[in-house]
């Protein structure tokens, strides 16, 4: 029988060694290491608990505690030695703490297995990361506040269909914007609600026989709750789908805010203008200026995507608890929270920097008879069936598209043509202006109520 292991962990039971592919295959270094931190204040909470319980004397805790965050020192310095046959974060610091202190490293792991410490370590982190995440989403909202502020009575098309619709104003349009994610903001604070919940104690999946007292190592690491059941606790990934989740509905927003900046900053729209830092050139067309910020956070979106349909597709089949497939649960999670935070970042730093054209927005605004449900509403202001005014109104666009004229551009007499009731005061709601500055009321586009909302979201940002 050989007595060659590649893992002191686990390899008394064992009669030979791991095939050297097999354990490369099997390893998670290369990518949980990341967790190193979030591993080490996980072990030294474990262990001034263990204290508390009396499993280890203070002694044995101090050097535990410092002999860790030695680990920490190296980690961050780069002298630590990463090994594949240690399989994981978790061993690699284990079997480092043991080398440097011998039998007291190894009392470490009492009272807990790598399924609760892993569930443990990686609610940690996303913990970290959705906090951080939010910095850059609240950075990104008062930059769109900002920026509305400023263009609160700047006029551009608004579209339905991609057609012009009715006029708007642009700070009612990055208003928009701000709504949407105002929504991934209120997600992503529910989620991390259900993501500090501590899995710790679980061990294997059964608990443990140790006198531990999970509210200490809770209080410790800042957790709201202890999760009740140690299967669910060891075997748990909800909280990492919920987050992809938000995620996904986050990047979906800014890649439809991408969309509007790809189209806007084109020769077929020229409504705004981004920095050349933000863009880049062509290597073969010289008068290329390419968006390709927005046009790379578009992209990115299938990523976050692609990690939530990963997560739900690894855990659909799984029985309790802990099985080897949630190994697979870390790439996408670091990528999905990777990507989110970048592009938030991306925008936060470019928003604020958009030079809007306004007289080229006011301009489009004015084409495709955008002031045409206003007439309608004159008319029926007037007394008439809002169906005939509907009716009615379609018979003057017409006209127009024959004659080349937008409906403010008529004469009264043409306008009159089409409905007697029609009078002078007719061309006070046919501008840009009178159509904006009608919609009065909350949530409305006139620049009246745009620059309130701003107070409101200055408001609602304050207070998070």
């Amino acid at each position: 029988m050989s007595s060659e292991k590649t893992n002191q962990s686990w390899g008394g039971r064992f009669s030979e060694p791991v095939d050297a592919f097999v354990a490369r295959f099997t390893a998670s270094v290369d990518f949980d290491k990341r967790l190193y931190r979030h591993d080490i204040l996980g072990s030294q909470a474990h262990a001034r608990m263990l204290t508390q319980a009396g499993v280890l004397s203070e002694a044995e805790r101090d050097a535990i505690v410092a002999g860790l965050e030695e680990i920490r020192g190296e980690i961050e310095a780069g002298t630590f030695e990463w090994r594949v046959d240690l399989e994981d974060v978790h061993m690699n610091i284990e079997a480092r703490l043991t080398e440097r202190l011998g039998v007291v490293g190894k009392k470490l792991h009492t009272g807990r297995s790598r399924n609760d410490q892993v569930a443990t370590d990686i609610r940690l982190w996303l913990r970290d990361e959705i906090d951080a995440i939010l910095v850059e989403l609240n950075r990104l909202q008062a930059g769109l506040l900002q920026l509305a502020e400023a263009e609160a009575d700047t006029i551009m098309p608004g579209f339905t269909h991609l057609q012009t619709a009715q006029p708007v104003t642009f700070g009612h349009h990055l208003l928009a914007w701000f709504e949407m994610l105002s929504r991934d903001h209120e997600r992503l604070v529910d989620c991390r609600k259900r993501v500090n919940r501590m899995p710790l104690g679980s061990a294997a999946l059964a608990g443990t026989t140790y006198p531990i007292q999970r509210q200490v190592t809770c209080e410790l690491l800042g957790f709201e709750a202890i999760g009740g059941n140690s299967l669910d606790g060891v075997s748990d990934r909800d909280f990492a789908i919920e987050f992809c989740a938000a995620a996904s509905l986050a990047m979906m927003h800014l890649s439809r805010c991408s969309e509007e900046l790809v189209l806007w900053t084109s020769a077929q729209f020229q409504f705004i203008d981004l920095p050349d830092r933000f863009c880049t050139g062509s290597s073969i067309m010289p008068q290329k200026k390419n968006p390709d910020v927005p046009e790379l956070v578009r992209g990115k979106t299938g990523r976050v995507f692609g990690a939530l349909t990963g997560l739900l597709t690894l855990m659909k089949g799984q029985p309790l608890a802990y099985n080897k497939d949630n190994q697979e649960d870390k790439e996408p999670l670091f990528d999905a929270a990777d990507t989110l935070r970048d592009s938030l970042r991306a925008f936060a730093d470019m928003v604020p920097a958009i030079k809007p054209k306004r007289e080229i927005m006011r301009e489009a605004a004015r084409r495709g008879f955008s002031t045409a449900t206003d007439l309608a509403d004159y008319l029926v202001r007037k007394g008439l069936p809002f169906r005939d005014c509907h009716e009615i109104v379609g018979h003057a666009v017409k006209y127009g598209v024959d004659s080349g004229k937008d409906l403010a551009e008529m004469s009264l007499d043409e306008l009159r043509r089409f409905s007697d009731q029609i009078e002078q005061d007719v061309f006070a709601v046919l501008t840009l202006e009178g159509s904006v500055n009608a919609r009065d009321h909350i949530g409305g586009t006139a620049p009246a109520q745009v620059r309130a909302a701003v107070q409101r979201g200055r408001a609602l940002l304050a207070q998070r």
